[in-house]
């Protein structure tokens, strides 16, 4: 009985240690997630302005090998534009994973009845819920 008291009596200090602690790290995790979010703007900023550079000596290159610059310019921009149905394909694509379908259907209480199609990667994704 005397160590349940004194674990009663000890047992504010231990919860305020590990409040504190969970303080501290998380006053720590927005710093570091605020240098993150900074970065990776510098990169963005950086990535854009490295893809026109890009770009424009792609197109001055097509003009110097006798293209006109319209032409050029409907190029660079038709392959820009096909680079972006790609990638708004792709993200179509991976939108139903949001949903986290394994995870809904694992936790149901009675199965749905059409589950609906399971994405590309729902092969890993079946194996990993069992």
């Amino acid at each position: 009985m005397a160590q349940l008291q004194a674990l009663w009596r000890e047992l504010p200090g231990l919860v305020s240690d590990r409040v504190e602690l969970l303080s501290l790290e998380l006053h720590r995790a927005l710093q570091a997630l605020a240098q993150i979010v900074a970065l990776l703007v510098a990169v963005a900023v950086l990535g854009v302005t490295a893809w026109l550079a890009m770009w424009a000596a792609i197109v001055r290159l097509l003009v110097t090998a006798g293209m006109p610059w319209a032409v050029a310019l409907l190029v660079a921009i038709a392959v820009n534009v096909l680079a972006i149905v790609a990638a708004l394909l792709r993200v179509r694509s991976l939108l139903p994973m949001l949903k986290l379908p394994a995870t809904r259907r694992h936790l149901m209480v009675a199965p749905d009845p059409e589950p609906g199609p399971l994405p590309e990667e729902g092969h890993h994704e079946r194996s990993v819920a069992r």
